[in-house]
């Protein structure tokens, strides 16, 4: 006696599953410039490394006499994969099969994708294309009932967000909690054109009257990497995985262990004359942080994240030595550098990601302070701000600052994380104090200057003085900064600073969770 016609039953499920909802939806697939499910699985994980679960879930259409005519899959394929040598659990919709919504789901896929994640402590990598499990009026009619709205296995998706690492790409029309999903991730990346994200779809937004948008006015990457909803996009799906895996290869399998050191073919005492003369003596020009951040870290390392919002600060991961740390830098290029809310809240993102994953902090400043005006206050910028200097203080891992340029105010006293001891130094073009003197002068002297003979020559005499006692060599000389360095030696400076971060680094959970 055999099982042979049993196994010739599972291979012929499998073989229907695999052709997914079919060839025409397949082809509309591809007319939209879009992968299938099981491409784009082809495409991220290693070759040959994708073992699927739950591959026979469908919906099955039988005979009177029980046999199966026609199977329709389920339309969310997961199951465990290798990245880069490197266990993950991978899950996708399939948007063949009716949309990727709920009426062609079978949710208990969804929570056992989150649910093995979480258990195993593994990355997880969504691929999200469509409502992602939410739901549909024809479920109504099919179920015989409504429902009311329920999370299930929500508590699972925030709670792996302080396990291991979680990417998620959008490569279609994502709504409702396909959207939230995208959202509730640690670095999230939508594709152009083919792609958008919202929180509901045209034809709903247009019966609520609240006009009659396409889904690219509604949710391109026009609007969700400017607004931080999501972290950054892509030309291609090609280029979200490798994006996603980049990403990755920073940090560790989980917050169990530390991240990976890769080896580094870059001296790490390696200096760059350019950054003698970058930083322009008048204060009011600008320059280009990037080739700053770029010259200091290993080559080719710095790996830029939410480079379309937020931009007056620059927050990335990079190398020192091969060592992986989290850096940030304010832009000059940008509001002079200034704190906006935005801005703020992308740099909370990154302590938590530095806190969870145990990655050494370094911030290249230049900071004239929050951005003023009647705007900066409409925004609440002082309460983001407050919640990153907040976040820098409970950050669990070392901290090292250069003070390029500029710390002003409030925003400038992230030069160094409360209650702690840490590296600190400054270029020769070091600048700080309460507020600008150049914009403090005519307040602080109003009286005397309008008492002057000349106002204008008294004026000039005062900023002549002041200007004198600004140089940084005088805070020096009272320990108010512990060094001045010579910016051509700022790698080698960091590079020594986060070998011995990293043998501070430890694995013990921070007392609060990432927040999303």
């Amino acid at each position: 006696m055999s099982w042979e016609e049993e196994l010739n039953e599972m291979n012929h499920r499998a073989n229907l599953a695999e052709a997914m909802g079919g060839p025409d939806k397949v082809a509309r697939q591809h007319e939209f410039n879009k992968m299938t499910i099981r491409e784009r699985i082809g495409h991220i994980a290693d070759p040959d490394s994708f073992h699927e679960l739950g591959k026979l879930a469908g919906v099955g259409e039988y005979d009177k006499e029980g046999n199966l005519t026609h199977l329709t899959p389920s339309n969310f394929v997961f199951g465990t994969a290798d990245i880069d040598d490197r266990p993950v659990i991978l899950s996708g919709d399939d948007f063949t099969v009716r949309g990727g919504s709920a009426d062609a789901s079978i949710a208990g896929k969804r929570v056992q994708a989150e649910g093995l994640a979480a258990e195993l402590r593994l990355p997880h990598i969504r691929l999200v294309d469509g409502m992602g499990g939410g739901g549909s009026v024809k479920t109504i009619e099919t179920a015989g009932r409504t429902y009311i709205p329920e999370l299930r296995g929500w508590e699972t998706i925030v709670s792996h967000l302080s396990i291991a690492p979680s990417v998620s790409l959008a490569l279609g029309s994502v709504a409702g909690i396909g959207a939230a999903r995208v959202a509730t991730s640690h670095y999230s990346v939508i594709v152009k054109n083919s792609a958008q994200m919202m929180i509901a779809g045209p034809a709903l937004v247009d019966w609520a009257s609240l006009g009659d948008v396409s889904k690219e006015e509604l949710g391109s990457y026009k609007i969700h990497t400017r607004n931080g909803a999501i972290d950054d996009e892509a030309d291609s799906e090609q280029q979200a995985f490798e994006m996603a895996r980049r990403f990755l290869s920073y940090l560790p399998s989980s917050a169990d262990e530390l991240p990976p050191i890769e080896t580094c073919d870059d001296d790490p005492e390696r200096e760059d004359e350019a950054l003698l003369s970058i930083v322009p003596k008048d204060p009011r020009q600008v320059y280009k942080m990037h080739s700053v951040l770029e010259s200091v870290c290993d080559k080719g390392s710095f790996f830029e994240i939410g480079k379309k919002w937020g931009r007056s600060i620059i927050t990335g991961l990079a190398r020192l030595d091969g060592i992986p740390v989290a850096i940030f830098a304010e832009n000059p290029r940008v509001y002079g550098g200034a704190w906006t809310a935005d801005a703020a809240n992308k740099l909370i993102r990154l302590m938590d990601l530095a806190s969870t994953f145990h990655l050494p902090v370094i911030h290249l400043e230049d900071c004239p302070g929050f951005l003023i005006g009647k705007q900066s206050e409409e925004e609440g910028t002082i309460r983001a701000g407050a919640s990153a200097l907040a976040a820098m203080g409970q950050l669990t891992t070392p901290f090292c600052c250069v003070v390029v340029r500029k710390a002003f105010g409030v925003a400038g006293g992230a030069n160094h994380k409360p209650g702690s001891h840490h590296f600190r130094a400054a270029w020769p073009s070091g600048d700080w104090g309460s507020l600008p003197i150049e914009g403090g002068i005519e307040v602080a002297y109003k009286a005397e200057i309008a008492e002057a003979k000349d106002p204008d020559a008294h004026l000039t005499k005062i900023k002549e003085r002041l200007n004198r006692l600004r140089s940084p060599f005088r805070s020096a000389e009272y320990f108010e900064i512990e060094e001045i360095i010579d910016p051509r030696k700022t790698r080698g400076y960091l590079c020594r600073w986060a070998k011995l971060a990293r043998k501070a680094l430890r694995t013990d959970p921070p007392n609060f969770g990432y927040r999303p």
